[in-house]
Order: structure tokens, then sequence, then C-alpha cells
């Protein structure tokens, strides 16, 4: 994370590059890690999070734009996909590539539910189907406390 952020740890979030975009990744290059939850609510998403930034900083990588993508798998586990600019050794390197669409919410995160239906009429409106949906949670929950606002955004591919 950019530690020079008001906060010392999520930057302030803007929507306008992601709100009803469509991107295109090639081979955009993420590590993949494992986060356990109970009825989606993840239980170490944290401690997750630093094991992998401490792994970044060791090998003086970045998170491009801090994107990390959230994949829904069941009601114990997702996984986290970090976005890096290089590989990362002992780590689950993983490209994705694809077509996707990309929608900006704020709110709760209990709100999830509701902005995946929002996400699917948003796709559908496209004339598209939805073949996998990560969400990104862009701000910790004390820094959007701090910030006034709690973003996530929508990444359908389609």
């Amino acid at each position: 994370m950019d530690t020079q952020t008001e906060t010392g740890c999520c930057p302030r979030f803007n929507t306008e590059p992601w709100y009803e975009k469509e991107i295109i990744w090639k081979d955009k290059l993420f590590i993949k890690d494992k986060v356990k939850s109970v009825f989606h609510i993840p239980i170490n998403f944290s401690k997750v999070i630093i094991r992998n930034m401490e792994k970044l900083e060791k090998e003086g990588a970045k998170n491009p734009e801090n994107i990390m993508l959230s994949d829904e798998m069941s009601l114990w586990s997702s996984w986290l996909h970090i976005a890096v600019d290089k590989p990362i050794p002992n780590s689950n390197n993983e490209k994705i590539s694809g077509t996707f669409l990309s929608k900006a919410f704020e709110g709760p995160y209990h709100h999830a539910g509701k902005w995946a239906k929002e996400m699917k009429t948003f796709v559908e409106s496209k004339g598209k189907n939805i073949n996998k949906l990560f969400f990104w949670y862009t701000t910790c929950p004390k820094c959007a406390k701090v910030y006034g606002k709690n973003y996530t955004v929508l990444f359908a591919q389609v």
C-alpha cells in the first residue's frame, strides 16, 4: 500500500476510471491467495493482505492501482487476487485476460448481493452475460470511516 496516503493505509478512491467502463486485460498479472469466510464474511482478510504485501515489499514489487479482486467461491472461502507488476516467488502467480465491464458502488459491504444484481442488470443492458464476477473492496473499513465513503467496484467478465 502507499504509505504516503492520509491514513498511511488506503488511498482515497476515484470512481471515475471504473464507473460503467469496459476494460480489457491481456495477461494482467496477479498473485492469488485463499481467504477463509463464514457466510461470505471474511475472517482472515487482513492477515492474507498483510502476508502478501510483505512478499511484494520483499521483492520490490508494486500493486498497480491498488487492485485486489475477491472471487467468492463459496460461503466459506474466496480467492483474493492482488495485481502485481512482476511475478512473485513462492506465490500463486496468475494471469487474467478478458473483457470486463466495471461499475463502482458506494455503501456498506452487506449491500454486495444487491450490487451483484444491479451489475447483472447493467451487463444485460449491454447485451452481454456475466461469465465471472469479481469484487474490489477499494478501502479497508478503517479508511472508509476516515474518508466517509466506502466504494466497491464490481468487474464482470463478459
